[in-house]
């Protein structure tokens, strides 16, 4: 009866145990955070010397993995998107927003002006 019992109680231990490190996994599993910006060049030349390199190194540094980039681009419902899109992947929201507000950013949007119109979404 005692060897009933202590395997009994070791099954009992051992889902209990599975449980919490299960519950733990999954509190930590944040999903990923995508951003798609639309982006219209009104100065290219400007814009691939001045924005681009700034651009691509703030949020490189940021965490940020480019999904896709350029390319063309076709309307499936409602207006035609603009002629460069750009997909970014981050680990969260929160480094999502904190890359694009990040001072390195921010400072590659200044030279930006007059180059690009930009929308981003998160």
């Amino acid at each position: 009866m005692k060897g009933n019992f202590k395997v009994g109680l070791g099954i009992l231990v051992g889902f209990g145990l599975g449980a919490v490190v299960v519950e733990e996994l999954h509190a930590q599993a944040k999903p990923p955070a995508y951003v798609i910006s639309e982006i219209d060049v009104t100065n290219a030349d400007a814009y691939a010397k001045e924005y681009v390199p700034l651009a691509n190194k703030a949020l490189a540094e940021s965490g940020q993995k480019r999904l896709v980039s350029g390319g063309k681009t076709i309307s499936l419902a409602g207006d035609p998107p603009a002629a460069r899109i750009v997909v970014s992947i981050f680990e969260s929201m929160e480094k999502a927003q904190a890359a694009y507000t990040s001072p390195a950013y921010i400072e590659a949007g200044r030279s930006a002006t007059n180059t690009a119109n930009c929308e981003s979404s998160l």
